[in-house]
């Protein structure tokens, strides 16, 4: 699971990272909302954690302009503010959980679990399907005509967002922050193997489909139609 954490209070960030780091949770981090914004716009996340007092830019506007551009993720309203109508006008401006601070860690594991298990969440994992090629994120594997070839975690990353974005470019900034992590100090050339290795693997299926690389920019996938 990947997580966006929007919270200004950076001991309280450093404590959960630990926690969603032992559950295995991928996770991002910022501390204002307008860095919040720009990551939640450019990436793809199943589950963010919103800080209502934010620097720059509030929790409820930065989640209503999510909402409005469309963008459904599961959030969890994480503030200090806990009057019934605080709470009303979270969940009203599209939040899905509220977690009153201070809290246990614990809590708010519980909580993400809890809509983990609601029907039809963007975070269930389903198969994600391009051209011939169909692929499973939480067995990492990926199939086409018949065959089927396991990934590695990276792979599985990078395979995923450039499924997800159905053959249109992705930059390569976003590829480097979605599979290594936003804070990560990765070289570029990092993400050219991982694009060679998945390469070999989509030659090794015989697929159709192809990594093309888009000069200046980073890399889309294409369904390359038989002769």
């Amino acid at each position: 699971m990947r997580l966006l954490l929007i919270e200004d209070d950076k001991e309280l960030c450093t404590a959960l990272l630990i926690h969603f780091q032992n559950q295995g949770y991928e996770t991002d981090v910022c501390h204002s909302g307008t860095d919040g914004l720009f990551y939640a716009l450019q990436n793809v996340y199943d589950l963010m954690i919103l800080d209502r007092m934010l620097p720059e830019l509030d929790g409820l506007t930065l989640l209503s302009t999510l909402r409005r551009k469309g963008i459904q993720t599961p959030v969890i309203l994480a503030t200090a503010m806990d009057s019934l109508n605080d709470k009303i006008n979270g969940l009203d401006c599209g939040a899905d959980d509220y977690i009153t601070k201070p809290f246990a860690p614990e809590e708010l594991l519980a909580r993400i679990r809890a809509l983990a298990r609601r029907p039809g969440n963007f975070f269930q994992e389903a198969l994600i399907s391009f051209g011939d090629l169909e692929f499973d994120p939480e067995k990492q594997e990926l199939s086409s005509r018949g065959k089927t070839v396991s990934l590695s975690k990276k792979e599985s990353a990078l395979l995923e967002y450039l499924m997800k974005n159905k053959g249109n470019p992705v930059k390569r900034p976003l590829l480097l922050s979605y599979v290594w992590g936003s804070d990560a100090e990765v070289e570029e050339g990092n993400l050219d193997n991982y694009i060679y290795f998945l390469r070999r693997r989509l030659r090794s299926l015989k697929s159709r489909v192809q990594i093309r690389t888009i000069h200046g920019v980073g890399y889309c996938l294409a369904d390359q139609p038989e002769a």
